[in-house]
This record gives C-alpha cells, structure tokens and sequence, in this order.
C-alpha cells in the first residue's frame, strides 16, 4: 500500500480518539465539576452524566458534592478558673457554591485550612470565658443529689463544694459552631454542618487535681446511694414485718371463724343425734368416755350403780345372743 495513503489512515483515527478523549468527561454522583478555560471558570454542574466540552482548551475540576469531614489538631487552651487543657474538635462541611468555592479557595486543603483557623479561633473565644467544669459536664445531675446534706449529716466537709452548670459542654458547642458560622465568609461557598469537641485532656498539673476531685465526687455520691439504699432496705423491712402481721393476724382470725364454725357444727350435729335417739346419743358418748379413758394397762373399779357400768352390764344379754 502507497505510504501516502497509510499515513493518513493512521493519524485521522488516532486525532478522532483524542478528541473524543478530550471532548467527553462524566460527571459522577456525589459530584460536582467547574470546567475552566484558561484559568477563567466557565461552567459548574452537579449533575451526574456525560458531558461535552471544548477539546484541548477547557479543562474539568473535580469536588465532593457529599459532607466532608474536617479533624482539627488539639490545640491547648486555658479556662476562665486558669486550667490548661488540650481541646480537640472535629468537625463537618459540605460545598454549598461550587463557583464561589473555586473563585476563593480553588482546593479542599485550602478550605481545610481556612476552617482550622476559624473552628479554633471560636473555640478559643468561648472556652477562655468558661471554667473548666462547664466545658466537661452537661448537667447538674450530681448537685440533683443534694450531696451538701449528706455532708451535714455525716458531720460536713468531704470535699470541695459541688459547682452549678450554668451552660455546660452540649451548649458551648452550640455556640462554637454559631460563631463559627458567623466567621465564615460567605465568598467561600461553604457550609459548616456541625463542630463537636471529640476530646479534652488535661495538661499534668490539672490532671492530678482534676482526678482528685472526680475521686472525691464520686465517693460522695457512693455514700448518697448507701444512705438511700439503707434506708429504704429499713423501709422495706418494716413493711415486711407489718404484712406479715397482718397476714399472721388475718390468719389466725380465720382460724379461729372456721374452729368456731366447726364446733357449733358439732354441737348442732350432737344435738340433733341427741333429739333423734337420746338413748343411742347417750350409749356412744359412754362408749367415747371408754375410748379416752381406758388403755390396755387401765383397771377400773366401778360401783354397780355407776353409768360406765349400766352399759357393760347390759351387754351381758348381748354377748349370751
């Protein structure tokens, strides 16, 4: 084949394949793209598909269109009560206005570092006006307690008075993330979802004081629980006692209704044995008197005019039959 002819069929194709190289790009979800010419912005879009651009001459940026995330270096701060501690936060973002975001910041390391700088700078403006216990704790439910009357009667003085919440740690996160809002310049395209406070450590002259006082706390809350806990075990002892002689007395009320029933039973069937056949009646309440009175070891020495003998005596006949 003519060598004039086989240049060309190689070099169209291979022209034609960059060019569609260069003209076509995707968009993915979860994305967002600005396509640039020459530096300048162009275009954005966020959704996902195939797309057309200018071959050779514009260009696609890339960004997350989901909430990214954002960890910030413990920074050591000190408290309004002068305790140096280490905070550490986190914190989550998203790119609101991809134009904006390109036109400022360009890349998210740049916004990774903007947001170091304000996320820190609120939280140093915030903790700084707390004292050390507001930035811990969330409420007051050990003050709910009442520690202090524990104290008063065991004989007072187990430890350091007990601080009030005002605010707490739940809240001055709130404000941090407020403030840190408010110091978001708008020309970022940017959007700060939350901030939390992921850790406190204490630096080593708070931390032994800090543990001394949770100590502290903590057996005094152990002695409220033994208190309530004897007390109502006191509580529940005496009511155990009362029902049980409650129960004791019902029962034995009971039995005593039911031996009286019985017995006027018996005395009813007596009498009416007694009213049909008086003589019958008499004969086997004789015959009891022997079965109690009488043993195989008993003698009896009795007169002929006695009843005990009236009845053996008349069984004379009977034994003859």
């Amino acid at each position: 084949m003519n060598a004039k002819i086989l240049i060309p069929l190689i070099i169209i194709p291979i022209i034609a394949i960059s060019l569609a190289l260069t003209m076509f790009y995707t968009v993915r979800e979860g994305e967002q793209v600005v396509i640039t010419q020459f530096g300048e912005l162009v275009k954005e879009t966020d959704q996902a598909g195939l797309k057309i651009k200018t071959p050779f001459i514009q260009e696609v940026n890339r960004f997350e269109k989901r909430i990214l995330e954002w960890d910030g270096s413990p920074n050591q701060i000190t408290t309004k009560d002068k305790r140096f501690i280490w905070l550490d936060q986190t914190a989550r973002w998203r790119i609101k206005d991809v134009r904006k975001f390109y036109q400022s910041l360009r890349t998210e390391e740049n916004a990774q570092s903007r947001l170091d700088d304000i996320i820190d700078s609120a939280a140093r403006d915030l903790v700084t006006g707390q004292l050390l216990i507001e930035v811990v704790r969330n409420s007051n439910r050990i003050l709910d307690l009442n520690l202090e009357d524990l104290e008063e009667e065991e004989g007072g003085g187990g430890g350091e008075p007990l601080e009030r919440i005002e605010v707490g740690r739940e809240q001055i996160t709130k404000l941090i993330l407020e403030k840190a809002q408010q110091n978001l310049p708008e020309e970022f395209g940017i959007e700060l979802i939350d901030v939390r406070i992921k850790r406190i450590n204490y630096v080593t002259e708070v931390r032994e004081k800090v543990f001394s006082r949770m100590i502290s706390e903590r057996q005094r809350i152990a002695a409220k629980y033994r208190s309530e806990g004897e007390g109502e075990a006191a509580n529940i002892m005496g009511q155990k006692q009362k029902e049980l002689q409650r129960i004791q007395s019902d029962a034995y009320k009971r039995a005593e209704q039911i031996k009286g029933e019985a017995d006027a039973e018996a005395i009813r069937i007596y009498a009416e044995a007694h009213g049909k056949d008086p003589e019958f009646f008499a004969f086997l309440q004789t015959l009891e008197t022997y079965r109690r009175t009488t043993n195989p070891n008993t003698t009896l020495f009795l007169t002929t005019d006695s009843d005990l003998y009236r009845y053996l005596k008349d069984s004379g006949p009977m034994k003859k039959r």
